[in-house]
């Protein structure tokens, strides 16, 4: 979904709040032709099902008093059939002037008998809420309930081996990007455990895993002896992965190092001199929602 329609859409809004009586028509037809973009269509079909307008219509106008404009709309309850009600109407609004006028002069009128107080007042009342909320139904892909969402931590924990000089590079550039690096080592011991001391610091919104041949091994059947990793690295890449998630751990391996089988399916980063394990981190970390400064990546 392209967001310039959404900027035409508000630009339309714009238009129509500066508007006089002279002038009102034009962004509000365009509102209502933008709204009919065939880029919404299938949004607007999925909100606007088993939706009945002239029904809404009909028993809302039969609460019309003995002064004008004392008419009350009849919201329904569900916030779907709500948003719905909206789109249609200013769509037929947009469509159609006489109904702009008269749907405006019934509910929108108060004490004023003049037509752009009521337009206006519908413009305020009704369009403009409209727009936010239906651009917050598209772009959310229908997800009408509201949900509280929490900000990730900004807490990175780094999985280290032996290889100081790279699990002190990755600290610093964290660092240099605005996230806070947990280094195990550096945490008071408390007298815990190992495993202990990994659980009570994995408050963490993200992992990286530093993959760095620090052991030799092979099957008992094997030839050859194999760089790999230290087995805590392996452990703390597996209890990461199931605490946070894969799409939350960045694997970066350093040298000729034996991807674990379990693991083999699963990308990594490689560890470069030239530095282009930054950008892929940074890509890693825009991708579990952070914000993230490429200024300050690509120094």
């Amino acid at each position: 979904m392209s967001n310039d329609l959404f900027a035409q859409i508000n630009n339309a809004v714009l238009d129509l709040q500066g508007s006089d009586y002279q002038s009102y028509l034009r962004p509000l037809r365009q509102l209502g032709r933008l709204l009919a973009h065939d880029d919404l269509r299938v949004a607007n079909e999925a909100l606007t099902a088993g939706v009945d307008l002239e029904a809404f219509l009909h028993s809302s106008e039969a609460t019309q008093g003995g002064m004008v404009g004392s008419a009350e709309l009849l919201w329904p309850e569900d916030p779907r059939e709500d948003l719905a009600l909206r789109f249609l109407l200013v769509r037929k609004a947009g469509d159609d002037p006489d109904f702009a006028f008269q749907f405006s002069h019934t509910f929108f009128a108060g004490s004023s008998s003049k037509i752009m107080s009521s337009i206006n007042a519908m413009t305020r009342q009704l369009i403009i809420p409209f727009v936010r909320d239906y651009k917050a139904h598209v772009l959310s892909g229908g997800q009408a309930q509201a949900k509280l969402v929490m900000p990730h931590s900004k807490r990175v924990f780094i999985v280290h081996g032996h290889d100081a000089e790279a699990r002190e590079t990755a600290a610093r550039f964290l660092g240099n990007i605005g996230f806070e690096p947990v280094i195990l080592h550096e945490q008071a011991n408390r007298g815990r455990t190992v495993i202990e001391k990994v659980e009570a610091n994995s408050d963490v919104g993200f992992a990286i895993v530093l993959l760095t041949p620090d052991d030799l091994g092979r099957a008992r059947d094997g030839a050859d002896l194999e760089p790999r990793a230290r087995q805590n690295v392996l452990l703390e890449l597996g209890y990461f992965i199931a605490k946070l998630g894969r799409d939350r751990v960045c694997a970066l391996k350093r040298g000729d190092v034996v991807i674990p089988s379990d693991f083999a399916g699963v990308v990594w980063t490689d560890w470069d001199t030239a530095g282009a394990w930054k950008t892929a981190l940074g890509k890693e970390l825009q991708a579990a929602g952070y914000e993230v400064d490429w200024n300050m990546v690509m120094r």
